[in-house]
């Protein structure tokens, strides 16, 4: 039987077929999908051990970070526990979802090499291992929401578009950066510095009305400032978003998701090389 012969042709920066390409991507859900549950096996998800870690983890976080504001601050009261513990897991989504997208491709470097298929999906099974991992903590934040007797409206259906945004930027900033780290590698060793700059630069140890004036203007320019703070409002306060605050979050999220993704597929195909 006659083997199939593979052509490899010299790189050529530009979007390839995009009606094929989706078809591919399409049909291969179910690889998304296994491949997100192999990594999570590997960091012993399927132990209930680790399912508990990932509840404990930024549970045991969000009471360092309490106990600091109140020792620091001399005040704190259940709002502001609930305000943190909210944000913190919305954050430890995007976060994860960055660090994880970041490595994505260099640590697929075999199957880059042996496989064909389109290379976006290993970003993409980055940020469902991220958001298994944030379903759990989801719970939580309403068991936490429950016990502080922190009040209820419809107005927290609203939590479902914010979540979707956040999601959007989660794949954007996953899909950008996975692609940025095959020509840089030094850039996956400064994540944790970034992502650290980010969770005190946003809304999390502290509530966003309640910053400087002579400071305020800069947070336009934190991508995640916005989304953070409708998502307390929501969550916490059982208050609608605003206005600004939804189109800034909705401007910073699919901004970086159309440019990511443009990059991405414009560069993937000289990635076999890179790698």
């Amino acid at each position: 039987m006659s083997q199939p012969v593979v052509v490899y042709e010299p790189f050529k920066a530009g979007l390839p077929p995009m009606r094929e390409y989706l078809r591919q991507l399409r049909h291969r859900r179910a690889f998304i999908s296994e491949f997100a549950r192999s990594i999570l096996r590997e960091q012993n998800y399927g132990s209930a051990f680790g399912q508990l870690w990932l509840i404990l983890n930024p549970l045991l976080l969000a009471s360092v970070y309490y106990l600091l504001i109140f020792v620091i601050g001399g005040k704190a009261d259940t709002t502001r526990f609930g305000h943190l513990t909210a944000t913190l897991f919305l954050f430890y989504l995007i976060a994860n979802s960055l660090s994880e997208g970041a490595k994505s491709i260099t640590s697929g470097q075999r199957l880059i090499l042996n496989t064909s298929f389109p290379r976006i999906m290993l970003p993409i099974s980055a940020v469902v291992v991220a958001l298994f991992r944030f379903i759990p903590t989801l719970i939580v934040s309403f068991v936490i929401h429950a016990i502080l007797r922190l009040p209820y409206s419809w107005e927290m259906l609203w939590a479902i578009p914010i979540l979707m945004i956040a999601v959007v930027l989660a794949f954007g900033q996953a899909i950008l950066i996975s692609c940025i780290n095959v020509y840089f590698r030094d850039i996956s060793s400064m994540i944790p510095y970034l992502t650290r700059s980010l969770l005190y630069l946003s809304p999390i140890l502290f509530e966003a009305g309640k910053i400087s004036h002579s400071i305020k203007k800069f947070e336009i320019l934190n991508p995640i400032f916005y989304l953070l703070d409708s998502w307390s409002r929501v969550m916490v306060h059982a208050e609608a978003p605003t206005a600004k605050g939804m189109l800034h979050a909705s401007i910073f999220a699919f901004t970086i998701f159309f440019v990511g993704t443009y990059f991405f597929l414009a560069r993937e195909r000289d990635f076999a090389v890179r790698l």
